[in-house]
């Protein structure tokens, strides 16, 4: 019995590799971790971290990566953390270069690195160029490409994605507008989609076999499109619903629907049926909706519910299926993604507060727990263990006795 145990335990540790985790929506299948915590209780470590940057931790074994800046030397860092007791391992400059313009909420190093333990992958812009680069776990330059130009006032946010052997990077602006698939290896291309209708796109895009077939879900190009991984072709495609967007889609296995919503100028949450071909603005959109469409923070997706968050504090809570409101709730402004982890969504706000939800048909609210500082990253979960970036700090959040 105890082996069994643990082997069930061991089965439902994750790596939290890249954004919104192992399956990129923010969803986890690890257990016993902590609901509440303070400045002692069930807070493991806690540990400073240089410069300023928006990017989340990602977690692999017993290492975390995530990325800064720092303004005053003009330095785009990446970082390495040992996850036993929070010491800084390693820090290595990828750039150092003039400062791009940006918004005054973004930061020079917002984009989540991703890992397949092997290698981390990063994204700076340095100046006009889309740059990534790959790292080994000592801090090694393995390469450094820049597959095409980037130009926004808002600046730049890009999170690398994997997918079998490639690096997804999302290059759609007013520059060059492209998404393109690196080599893991080296960085050349292996495949790259120009886009012909040049506008914002922060949105990271999502992988599922859906209707039989890998569908790679891509906000940008003035349209939401299904691509093939693989080669890039392109499966099927929604017009519009506007022109830019920033949260990541999601996937609503109980209604079977791609749950997305566009950001400016004007936000429309679309429900969509991913088995066509072609155009399907006109067949496979199964519901649109102003009320509740989100903007920068990615939602959650659970049973037959959907959980979108709003800068200005609105939390949600929809059916999936129709695009009925069931429930709403001001949790505070936040720019943060929530997880969803043991059945609970955790729901972080920009001012450290993070509140756990029970999803349902009715707000009911387990717990609230503040970090003591500013927070514009999302959670990661890994091991047992939820990590925090504040604006100061990474925190190491699990049950003591767990430790």
């Amino acid at each position: 019995m105890f082996f069994v145990l643990m082997s069930q335990a061991v089965t439902k540790a994750q790596n939290w590799p890249q954004w919104r985790g192992p399956n990129g929506d923010g969803t986890s299948s690890e257990i016993n971790l902590p609901t509440q915590w303070d400045s002692e209780k069930n807070v493991l470590w806690k540990s400073p971290v240089p410069g300023i940057g928006h990017s989340s931790p990602i977690v692999w074994g017993d290492r975390l990566f995530t990325i800064t800046a720092k303004p005053e030397s003009q330095e785009k860092i990446l970082l390495c953390y040992d996850t036993k007791n929070g010491d800084l391992l390693w820090q290595v400059t990828v750039l150092k270069t003039k400062l791009e313009n940006k918004h005054n909420d973004n930061s020079f190093a917002s984009g989540t690195p991703a890992t397949d333990g092997t290698y981390i992958y990063v994204s700076f812009l340095d100046g006009e160029y889309v740059t990534v680069a790959a790292y080994d776990f000592t801090g090694k330059q393995i390469w450094l490409q820049r597959p095409g130009t980037f130009s926004s006032p808002h600046g730049y946010s890009c999170s690398p994605v994997l997918y079998k052997d490639k690096v997804i990077i999302n290059g759609d602006s007013k520059g060059d507008s492209f998404v393109a698939a690196l080599s893991r290896t080296d960085g050349h291309t292996i495949w790259k989609v120009p886009h012909n209708n040049p506008a914002h796109s922060f949105s990271t895009p999502i992988f599922r076999e859906i209707a039989e077939r890998m569908q790679m879900i891509f906000c940008g190009n003035k349209e939401i499109t299904s691509y093939n991984p693989d080669d890039g072709l392109r499966y099927w495609f929604v017009s519009g619903p506007s022109e830019d967007f920033c949260s990541s889609p999601v996937y609503n296995e109980k209604s079977g629907l791609l749950l997305i919503s566009s950001a400016w100028p004007q936000r429309f949450l679309l429900a969509i049926k991913p088995d066509g071909n072609g155009d399907v603005t006109g067949s496979h959109v199964v519901w649109r909706s102003t009320e509740g469409a989100f903007y920068v923070p990615s939602p959650i997706s659970v049973g037959g519910y959907l959980l979108s968050t709003m800068m200005n504090g609105q939390v949600h809570c929809i059916e999936a299926a129709t695009g009925k409101i069931l429930w709403k709730e001001n949790l505070g402004k936040q720019y943060a993604s929530p997880v969803l982890v043991n059945g609970l969504v955790y729901m972080p706000n920009d001012a450290g507060v993070i509140t756990i939800i029970k999803p349902g048909p009715t707000f009911e609210s387990i717990a609230k727990n503040s970090i003591g500082e500013t927070m514009f990253a999302s959670p990661a979960i890994s091991n047992g263990r939820i990590y925090l970036r504040g604006a100061n700090h990474i925190f190491c959040i699990g049950l003591k006795d767990n430790s």
